[in-house]
């Protein structure tokens, strides 16, 4: 045996009796490794994803100045993580989240952080899986000369099952595999952004860098690629509309925390992964945006308000072979992630069944012998995404009115309900943040990862950005606002939200999670982590 499996054997070990105390036994397989598990939650949050999903409405919202948005928003979430750090040293457990904060609080409080976060995370599958189809579609055409319509319910429903059903398969067959998919995904991360970074710069930027302080003119109707006003304010009109391009991106780094009961020595891994998911992600997604920015042909961004990100490529690349690697990694990044987000949210609901917090909880908490993985929990998290790629189809031709407020024209039902992904990950993170908080007024102190004197400041500088881009993404202004047009179509994500915790609230009362079990586990292991 060598000296490195020794040490691993050992920390194994130790893991397993640390996971006795917290009141379980070892179930998942526990073998990753701290690049497997800082993959997992860099694929997850992805600056591909979301720099190649949302770039046209950053700068078409804010000009190429809206690049200077993503340090405030990665500031921002960077001290969420150290939050997050002190949480997943002092509990390293499946289901991160709502295992956190239940021991730091109390069941009751972690049951509501769960049914957010769980959501979220499953919402987003739908998003990302959904989001694939335009660049596999192209990708297909330009392959075999076809004809299929990438913005037809038909092709984006049949590509979105088929990628699912993949990602399942992979999930269920063990979390080595989806291991491995990650750290390869890192490297398609890294090529998608450099990369494409170098390729860009090689052909010939058309900006100079003082482009990347410029509105391009997008805070007068008269210029704005989408027509929308911001009475030739770009801060705060433009900038907090811009900034959310970049507040639907960083977030993820968390899913690091919902799989550590399958990692070796997590106690030290996961904190590290969450932080580092975080630096290393804006690091790349900074790079990224400034290569696009630069590399738009004129000063005319309606062209990649029509075109995206797939646009300025193929006016700078004249190589089709190319051309087609970048949406092949495109393609890579979208799978990689969606992966992830999907692994997350299954140890989320295996970490619920547990503690029998929702119906159906023994199915919920079942391991195959074989994979050591939740088979029916990641079946959840492969089914309802399915279904809601359904929501596609419905794109109502005229405004619909419901009571207050109004369901706007021709927008398809999973954009409304892909808005939530976001509010309710901020919601859930708050939550958090704010249980963190009050356990350390309370006396409650990590074990582990420790801010120290500073854990206050992090902490209420996090709350204050948390809650403030949280208002920013829910707030119900006018269908005419650009906020409204663009991000969250003026109540309806605020609509959304209440009706999930309408029906949590339902689920809640009928089962009564709070009388089911898991507060021994939580009081032991509250016990174990006050001062020592």
């Amino acid at each position: 045996m060598s000296p490195t499996t020794g040490t691993e054997e050992h920390a194994r070990a130790s893991d397993a009796e640390e996971l006795t105390g917290f009141g379980y036994r070892q179930e998942l397989r526990r073998s990753l490794s701290f690049f497997s598990n800082f993959g997992v939650a860099f694929t997850y949050l992805s600056p591909v994803v979301g720099i190649y999903s949302l770039f046209a409405l950053g700068i078409g919202t804010g000009g190429p100045r809206y690049i200077w948005t993503i340090p405030i928003v990665v500031a921002g979430q960077l001290l969420v993580s150290l939050v997050f750090a002190e949480l997943g040293s002092s509990f390293p457990l499946a289901g991160a989240l709502y295992q956190w904060s239940r021991r730091v609080i109390g069941p009751s409080y972690g049951w509501w952080v769960g049914w957010i976060y769980a959501w979220a995370l499953i919402i987003t599958v739908a998003s990302v899986d959904t989001g694939i189809t335009g660049y596999v579609i192209t990708l297909i055409n330009n392959w075999f000369g076809t004809h299929f319509t990438p913005a037809s319910a038909n092709v984006i429903f049949l590509c979105t099952i088929v990628l699912i059903a993949f990602q399942a398969t992979i999930n269920i067959v063990g979390v080595n595999y989806t291991a491995l998919i990650a750290r390869w995904g890192v490297w398609v991360e890294v090529l998608g952004t450099f990369g494409v970074f170098v390729l860009l710069a090689v052909a010939g930027f058309h900006h100079s860098a003082g482009f990347l302080n410029s509105t391009a003119g997008t805070t007068r109707a008269s210029h704005n690629p989408y027509g929308v006003s911001f009475g030739g304010s770009w801060f705060p009109g433009a900038a907090l509309i811009a900034v959310l391009a970049n507040v639907y991106i960083f977030y993820g780094f968390e899913s690091a925390g919902d799989i550590a009961e399958e990692v070796v020595d997590a106690r030290h891994r996961v904190p590290r992964a969450m932080v580092t998911t975080m630096i290393v992600g804006g690091i790349t997604s900074f790079v990224l945006v400034a290569g696009l920015s630069l590399a738009i042909p004129g000063s005319d961004l309606s062209k990649v308000i029509v075109g995206g990100v797939p646009y300025i490529i193929s006016s700078n690349v004249h190589s089709s072979a190319l051309a087609d690697a970048v949406l092949a990694l495109i393609c890579l990044a979208f799978f990689s992630c969606g992966l992830s987000v999907q692994a997350a949210g299954s140890r989320v609901l295996f970490s619920y069944g547990r503690d029998r917090q929702l119906p159906a909880s023994r199915a919920f908490r079942s391991i195959s012998r074989r994979t050591k993985t939740p088979v029916v929990a990641v079946l959840v998290a492969t089914v309802l995404p399915a279904l809601f790629a359904l929501l596609a189809r419905a794109t109502p031709s005229k405004p619909v009115h419901i009571l207050f407020f109004t369901y706007p024209a021709k927008v398809n039902a999973l954009f409304i309900l892909v808005s939530f992904a976001t509010s309710g990950i901020y919601l859930s993170f708050q939550m958090v943040v704010l249980a963190a908080l009050i356990g350390r007024i309370r006396g409650w102190r990590p074990k582990g990862f420790d801010l120290g004197r500073w854990a206050y400041p992090v902490y209420v500088v996090a709350m204050i950005y948390g809650v403030g881009m949280l208002v920013n993404i829910v707030f119900p202004s006018a269908l005419t606002s650009p906020r409204a047009e663009l991000f969250n179509y003026g109540w309806m994500t605020l609509v959304v939200m209440v009706v999930i915790l309408v029906i949590g609230a339902i689920v809640y009362v009928a089962h009564l999670p709070h009388k089911r079990g898991g507060e021994e586990a939580a009081n032991v292991s509250q016990q174990g982590a006050q001062v020592r």
